[in-house]
């Protein structure tokens, strides 16, 4: 695995058997409830056993309710406090507030096409979805604003993380700098194994840092999300030890997390989850 810059590192939590990750700078600073989900924990079962957190995977709705009220009791919040994204690989952001709440899980939601979510009032808990793509954590401990966005493949060539923090910067005032960053569990450098193609585009995003980036082997490319998000952040203006990586493969730990590599594509979402206290 490449060197990994910043803080190494999230928090194994273990709520009455429901196994989820939480960032210590984050919680040293006592601002936010939030968490990264395992798929340890819940009721459903099969190919979503058993934690799954994704009404549209192959699973009963009311398991994923049940799963849900379980996250949140994990993480002392109410389920009807959150708001989903509607995440399509992209890099828009949307500033939501407490109108959004709910928004997904407890009614219809207007939210579309939105793979990050900001927001700047307690209580309003963002929800973003995965099952090897990148999970972005976002907090201006000076502001007391958050962030949360699902940077895939795509997300990461198009810097959803960038494209996060200047959202943060436009509508809060936040400075760059003052900004701590979780980079959550997802698919690792060791099993992101893609086509010339997709190496290509990473190369043209990331010209200058390539190497770091992409490993080939043979007739395929091995490629470092973790290493690119990092990038792009501390090209941004996010000091390094502000940013802290779990540093966790789901493909490689598909026996805590669901992943749609290592699954074969049978199997369920986690979730992050980020709120003001």
């Amino acid at each position: 695995m490449n060197n990994i810059s910043g803080r190494i590192g999230f928090k194994e939590n273990n709520w009455d058997g429901l196994v989820y990750y939480t960032i210590p700078s984050f919680e040293q600073t006592g601002l936010v409830k939030h968490g990264f989900s395992s798929r340890l924990g819940g009721v459903s079962t099969g190919e979503c056993t058993s934690l799954n957190l994704g009404f549209k995977r192959k699973d009963n709705p009311e398991n994923v309710r049940e799963n849900f009220n379980r996250f949140c009791s994990a993480l002392g919040i109410l389920p009807d406090q959150m708001v989903f994204s509607d995440q399509v690989h992209k890099d828009k952001v949307l500033k939501v507030d407490l109108y959004h709440q709910g928004m997904g899980f407890t009614k219809q939601s207007e939210i579309r096409e939105t793979d990050g979510l900001i927001a700047h009032q307690p209580g309003l808990a963002l929800v973003t979805f995965y099952a090897d793509c990148v999970p972005l954590f976002f907090l201006d401990p000076v502001k007391k604003i958050i962030g949360l966005s699902h940077s895939g493949w795509r997300g990461t060539v198009a810097k959803i993380g960038r494209q996060t923090l200047r959202a943060m910067e436009e509508h809060y005032g936040t400075r760059v700098s003052d900004c701590l960053v979780g980079i959550g569990p997802s698919i690792g450098p060791c099993c992101f194994e893609v086509d010339l193609p997709v190496a290509e585009e990473f190369a043209k995003a990331y010209p200058d840092r390539q190497e770091e980036i992409i490993k080939p082997f043979g007739n395929k490319y091995y490629i470092d999300l973790w290493k690119a998000n990092i990038i792009q952040l501390k090209d941004y203006g996010v000091p390094e030890d502000n940013i802290t990586t779990a540093s966790l493969c789901t493909c490689c730990n598909k026996d805590i997390f669901f992943s749609h590599r290592g699954d074969k594509g049978k199997t369920g979402s986690l979730a992050a989850l980020l709120m003001l206290a």
